[in-house]
């Protein structure tokens, strides 16, 4: 069995089909300020599109902190993107994981877009 830590781990780790198979069937995943998606496979659906964007940058999390316990977790984490044109993003994100039972019922994430000159001071 999958604990919420791992769950956690992977999913913010951009991980995701690491955490499919605990998705609750009406799972509810809220990005702060951007919108909700609801349901196993719309959530499944944007995970593989957020990993097609992905695919061709690389990723460093240069801060990657995971508190959790069985009916939750926190991630708190600094990503630095780094795109094929060598364009570089660094995202500050927290996303809280609620469980019930062992499944994942509700994910909150909040994400903002740092300076990445400034973004050593975050970590």
């Amino acid at each position: 069995m999958t604990t919420p830590r791992q769950t956690a781990e992977a999913f913010s780790g951009h991980r995701f089909s690491d955490a499919y198979d605990v998705l609750a069937p009406e799972v509810r995943w809220t990005s702060v300020g951007q919108g909700t998606v609801t349901g196993r496979q719309a959530v499944v659906d944007a995970c593989e599109a957020s990993l097609a964007e992905l695919a061709t940058a690389t990723v460093e999390f240069v801060r990657f902190v995971v508190v959790a316990d069985d009916d939750g977790a926190a991630v708190d984490a600094v990503g630095r993107y780094e795109d094929a044109d060598g364009e570089v993003s660094v995202v500050s994100s927290c996303d809280v994981y609620e469980f019930t039972g062992g499944v994942l019922t509700t994910i909150t994430t909040y994400a903002v877009e740092l300076d990445p000159a400034a973004a050593a001071d975050r970590t």
